[in-house]
């Protein structure tokens, strides 16, 4: 897209006038030459229905939140709400198809998200870890495609990475692009197989140290634990110790250049065969056979590296696989307590299309435990956070004092200790009552830098004024209880966004 002189010269003053003021804005179409659509303006149309409809039903569960023309929009895709919430589901989990300008804008600020593995070790990782984490919160907000965004946040909890380890500060950055992005709603398998070679799951599960060249070594377990354990099987998937440490000793030889011992090629992902056992293994009942001596080194190195695809073969398409994944995605989309019905479904899908997460997903959003669980979810507090600001369709750089919310509320980005992932079920999260109403308050007394909403227009810019704000927020229509506490104070927004009603999904 070219500019006309016209539209430069304006896009140039307010440049100049944000930069001498010191403010962070810049025009999306000079950061990208593209222009963002403005979004609707009003009046907004609400739910009219007395408890929670399918069409908010589906905006609570597939995105981070409701705009407030999400609903209006969701409802036109189809001539009925049955109808609306199918194509709905088919637009989100059809994620490239979507225009996504502003998505696409505003991640052209961070320099780092693009780099490739080696040159991230160029910058300071303080540096990296603001990036990534701004980015992924800018993401939640803006994006069109919500599903992908949310299934982002699902993976990155499942193969869940602390880059404060070694350098996997460097290194997190290509994990989440190659490894989560790349692969959110494509394949499971693929995905399993682009983690284990994650030059920041080799660093973070020690894979990397994973060697024997003596018959006496024994091989490092950490990741073959964590790859049976929280990757596939679960805890409870049926394989034994025997089994852990078969796999490690299939996975032995794997390596990565680091900061410690290299200054070339850091990151980069190698197979040392004279560190690898080539005796025979036996894994959940399948044979891999020996490599024999006196084979040349190539033949060693090829026959060595098969077996990591032997393993992701084997432990991807078990039956506890497709079990463990069904439960965690029903636990994200249905209820903490998952039903066993809807777990059974999720499971089939998973294993008859061989791991493609876009069927399964299809076929959990498909299941009456899906459709009739409603508002039984609480948010979270990274989408309890996100979805306030998408609700008001606030302006955000979501800088330092947002993200500082996040870590106060124990739930910043990249910043779980242990190999598990944040836990999505509510009760861990239930201490952070208050800081949210800190933040509601906050975010509509303008007090959060570089945050910005008009409070009095997301209050009255609906098509059944108050009555149809209320019913937004609430995700219902009032009772006449509700209408009444919220008419009677100066802090109506704060109230609605703190009420249990929205921070239930």
């Amino acid at each position: 897209m070219s500019l006309d002189r016209r539209e430069f010269i304006q896009a140039g003053s307010a440049t100049a006038l944000a930069l001498t003021a010191g403010c962070n804005y810049v025009p999306q179409v000079l950061l990208s030459g593209r222009r963002v659509p403005a979004p609707p303006q009003g009046p907004y149309v609400s739910t009219k229905s007395a408890s929670i409809d399918l069409i908010t039903h589906a905006l609570n569960r597939l995105t981070f939140g409701a705009r407030p023309w999400d609903y209006e929009r969701v409802s036109k895709l189809g001539e009925n709400q049955e109808d609306a919430f199918v194509r709905f589901i088919d637009e989100q989990l059809d994620f490239e198809k979507i225009d996504d300008p502003e998505g696409d804008n505003i991640l052209r600020r961070f320099d780092t998200l693009s780099q490739p593995i080696g040159e991230l070790y160029e910058y300071q990782e303080k540096h990296l870890a603001r990036q990534l984490t701004q980015a992924t919160v800018l993401r939640a907000i803006y994006t069109e495609r919500q599903l992908y965004e949310v299934m982002v946040q699902f993976w990155t909890d499942h193969f869940n990475i602390d880059p404060s380890k070694g350098d996997c500060k460097w290194l997190k950055t290509g994990d989440d692009r190659e490894v989560i992005r790349k692969h959110a709603l494509g394949n499971f398998n693929d995905m399993l197989h682009a983690s284990a070679l994650s030059p920041a799951m080799l660093w973070y599960l020690d894979g990397r140290v994973n060697r024997k060249s003596k018959p006496e070594d024994k091989p490092n377990e950490n990741y073959a634990r964590e790859l049976l354990e929280l990757h596939t099987l679960g805890v409870n998937g049926g394989y034994t110790q025997k089994d852990v440490m078969e796999v490690a000793r299939c996975l032995t030889g794997w390596t990565i250049r680091e900061t410690r011992r290299s200054k070339f090629g850091l990151g980069t992902i190698e197979f040392k065969p004279y560190y690898h056992d080539r005796g025979a293994k036996e894994l959940l009942g399948h044979t891999i056979p020996a490599i024999p001596d006196g084979l040349r080194r190539a033949e060693q190195q090829k026959r060595g590296e098969s077996e990591l695809e032997q393993v992701i073969e084997i432990v991807g398409h078990h039956p506890s696989t497709a079990r463990y994944l069904a439960t965690k995605l029903c636990r994200r989309f249905i209820a903490d307590e998952p039903p066993a019905a809807a777990i059974e479904t999720v499971a089939k899908s998973f294993t008859e299309s061989k791991g493609d997460i876009c069927a399964t997903l299809r076929t959990l959003f498909l299941t009456d435990e899906f459709r009739d669980t409603r508002g039984n979810k609480f948010k979270r507090p990274f989408n309890y956070i996100v979805s306030a600001i998408r609700a008001t369709n606030a302006r955000t750089d979501a800088n330092r004092q947002v993200t500082d919310y996040l870590v106060r509320m124990g739930h910043a980005p990249f910043q779980y200790p242990t190999p598990d992932g944040y836990p999505e079920e509510a009760n861990p999260w239930l201490g952070t009552l208050l800081w949210r109403w800190n933040f509601a308050r906050a975010l509509k007394d303008h007090r959060i830098k570089g945050t910005r909403l008009d409070a009095k227009r997301c209050l009255e810019n609906f098509d059944d004024g108050l009555d149809g704000a209320l019913a937004f927020y609430l995700g219902r229509q009032p009772t006449s209880e509700e209408r009444e506490t919220i008419t009677d104070t100066d802090q109506s927004l704060a109230l609605l966004l703190a009420s249990p009603e929205f921070q239930m999904c």
